[in-house]
Order: C-alpha cells, then structure tokens, then sequence
C-alpha cells in the first residue's frame, strides 16, 4: 500500500490537528526529538507503519491502534 493509504478513521493529535495518512503518521514521528523516537511506544507506531505500509490490511488497524497508544503515553513516555 503506498504511504498516502488513508486511516479508516483520522488519529488526533490535538483539537486541531489530525494525522491522515500512513505518510502523515511518519511524518510526525520524524518530528520528535530524537531521544522520542527511540522510546518503546513510539518504535512499536514505527513497526506497525511500515507493516501497514507493506501488507496493507489489519496492519491499518495496528498502525492507527500504535499511533493512539503512543500519543497517549504517560506524560514522560511521551
């Protein structure tokens, strides 16, 4: 699946913002700090993109489910 596949349902990441594509995901993810990214959560929103991004399918739903576990992280696992 190319990375503009779209999440069935759009992940918020504020009142205003909200991530779309696979490629919208990956891109906030860059954006972190790079001490961030390294964190468990954030590696496992990783994986689930790139699987999706891959196969297509259930892994949409993995990637969308990873994304909200990371954004919603105790604060300092953010």
């Amino acid at each position: 699946m190319p990375w503009s596949t779209a999440f069935d349902d759009p992940v918020r990441v504020s009142s205003k913002r909200a991530l779309l594509t696979l490629q919208d995901a990956a891109d906030y993810i860059m954006q972190l700090p790079a001490d961030a990214q390294h964190e468990a959560h954030w590696q496992t929103a990783v994986e689930t993109l790139i699987n999706a991004a891959e196969t297509g399918g259930g892994w949409m739903m993995f990637a969308r489910i990873a994304m909200l576990r990371a954004l919603n992280a105790p604060a300092g696992r953010r």
